[in-house]
């Protein structure tokens, strides 16, 4: 048998417990990151496994083409309405935020372990940033939702402040190891490190999705790779100038994935289950890396500055910036305890090792203990704090299930299979009383094995299966229509203009989405305007009515016949001095 047979079913094993102690993740209550880790560990020579492996650089590779992949698929899945909603608190955040809590950590751990300053600065640079994964999966996991605003900070912060930490990783190593100026040096590497890896972003995501729509390839299977390569190419550009490869790979993956590309539903399924298996090989290569035996020479140190981190270090970064932006007492609360450390520190945690810095297997000790304490208490407790500070909310209606077909290449199109729950809002309707945004076509509708014509007057019924086209940046609408579940509330209403014909009543309009426009139930949206504006409205003309702006959007013969409807957000919350 040849070697690398043995590596194929070792590695295979592992993967298939890595994937099944996910499913132990959510029955625990424990982040799945600590699960993989601890696959790691049992499999490694001081576990039941017996796996020797003691190859940083192998590691550190790994671990850099995994988080990258991470990266990539956290900005995919960034939508650009949460980035301009809370970009300024979650960039600060990310920041001047991951900064304070480096320097705080840092200082502390240089006492508690007798070290240098700078290299205990090291040691919080390396904590300094949190995991996003383990957040949302925690709360997933739990059946917890938090109100949009909340979430896309954490979301936004999560997601973008590895750079942070890894420049401030880099720029203290090339001081201790490389002389590297502590001032102005380390000044020109934050500038080439943000500047390069922010510019190499934009143009590479830009570049890659008109290469992604122009291109015509032999199977609609290569669509996901190529999108995966030009993440990379992103990454390898930025590196090899001098930028942040991980900033890059994540401003490209926000780029690409707030653009139509061609087979766009099918792509992102690829990349979240790349972005599952990155996860497992990363952790379980990691928890492979270190000894569990080592981690009690310094579970007392490592306990010290978790708790310090966690307690002192987070609220005091986090606490005045969000106040800043108008987070109410609660909510800050939330944000400074969902501080969890995941996969970053670890990986940085290899730099050390890698450069041969004196004292750097302390330093990976102590924050492999950190991020498991981090990560277990914080994970395990994090719904018990969203409950106990009163930030549940009901879950959001929750779409219909639905398939995408095809993505049409040449023509700006999708085609959708819906399936109408039992509690669908378009069940037990007529289509001619189904507020469908303007554009959107019905093409067929099945109910078991028959096919029937969709007509004004035909009754939709649970379990029916809708085959529609549509243009991809009105399926969020699509998806309300035809949703289970309550209203949607202000904050879940998709940041963009709802385009309606003229002749949609205000009925249909809070049956569809929840939103109460008039008293009479049967007037028109033409009427509506007509009455509450002028005689002869004209394309631009809105009304305001509470948190929904109506507006005139076409007009043909004194007629409107498109309406555009807009929910108007409202500002952040504030709360009395007594909470």
């Amino acid at each position: 048998m040849f070697q690398v047979d043995q590596l194929i079913l070792m590695a295979a094993i592992l993967l298939l417990i890595g994937i099944i102690s996910s499913k132990l993740s959510a029955r625990l209550g424990m982040p799945v990151l600590v699960l993989f880790l601890g696959t790691g560990m049992l499999a490694g020579e001081a576990g039941i496994g017996g796996i020797d492996f003691d190859n940083p650089i192998l590691a550190h590779a790994l671990g850099t083409m995994a988080l990258a992949m991470i990266l990539f698929d956290g900005g995919l899945q960034t939508p650009m309405s949460s980035i301009r909603m809370v970009w300024k608190p979650a960039s600060l955040l990310a920041t001047l935020g991951v900064l304070v809590t480096s320097l705080i950590t840092g200082v502390a751990a240089a006492h508690i372990l007798e070290l240098p300053l700078l290299d205990g600065l090291l040691l919080g640079a390396i904590v300094g940033s949190t995991d996003a994964a383990a957040v949302f999966s925690q709360l997933r996991n739990a059946g917890i939702h938090i109100n949009r605003r909340l979430k896309s900070t954490l979301e936004i912060e999560s997601a973008s402040n590895d750079p942070m930490a890894i420049f401030l990783t880099i720029g203290l190593l090339e001081v201790l190891v490389n002389d590297m100026p502590l001032g102005v040096g380390l000044l020109k590497l934050f500038i080439m490190q943000i500047g390069v890896g922010g510019a190499v972003g934009l143009l590479v995501g830009w570049a890659s999705v008109q290469l992604i729509n122009r291109i015509q390839l032999v199977t609609s299977g290569l669509y996901p790779v190529l999108v995966a390569s030009c993440g990379l190419f992103a990454f390898g550009v930025a590196a090899n100038l001098g930028g942040s490869g991980f900033l890059a790979i994540f401003v490209a993956g926000v780029m690409i994935g707030n653009r139509p590309i061609a087979f766009q539903r099918s792509t992102f399924l690829f990349h979240d289950g790349l972005a599952w298996m990155s996860q497992i090989v990363m952790f379980v290569v990691l928890g492979l890396l270190i000894n569990p035996v080592s981690l009690l020479d310094v579970w007392l140190e490592g306990l010290m500055i978790a708790a310090i981190l966690i307690l002192v270090a987070r609220p005091l970064a986090v606490v005045p910036i969000l106040k800043l932006f108008g987070f109410n007492n609660r909510e800050t609360g939330l944000v400074a305890w969902v501080g969890l450390r995941g996969s970053v520190p670890i990986i940085l945690a290899i730099f050390p090792l890698i450069f041969g810095l004196e004292g750097a297997e302390l330093i990976f000790n102590v924050v492999f203990f950190v991020v498991l304490i981090s990560a277990t208490l914080q994970g395990t407790t994090l719904p018990y704090v969203a409950r106990k500070l009163g930030l549940t909310e009901e879950p959001p209606a929750v779409p219909a299930a639905s398939l995408e077909i095809t993505a049409l290449e040449d023509v700006d199109a999708d085609i959708v299979e819906y399936r109408l729950g039992n509690f669908a809002r378009a069940a037990n309707r007529r289509l001619s009383q189904i507020a469908l945004p303007d554009g959107t076509v019905i093409a067929m509708v099945t109910r078991g094995k028959d096919v029937i014509p969709p007509r004004g007057s035909t009754m939709l019924l649970p379990g029916d299966h809708l085959f529609v086209v549509l243009r991809p940046d009105i399926r969020p609408f699509v998806d309300c229509v035809f949703a289970e579940g309550a209203a949607i509330t202000s904050r879940e209403f998709p940041d963009q203009t709802l385009r309606l014909k003229g002749s949609t009543s205000v009925g249909e309009v809070l049956h569809s989405y929840g939103i109460a426009l008039d008293n009479d139930m049967s007037r028109t949206l033409d009427a509506l305007l007509h009455e509450r504006l002028t005689d002869s409205p004209s394309e631009g003309d809105a009304l305001r009515l509470g948190s929904v702006t109506l507006s005139v959007e076409g007009v043909l013969e004194g007629r409107i016949t498109t309406a555009g409807l807009t929910i108007v957000q409202p500002g952040p919350s504030v709360e009395a001095a007594s909470s």
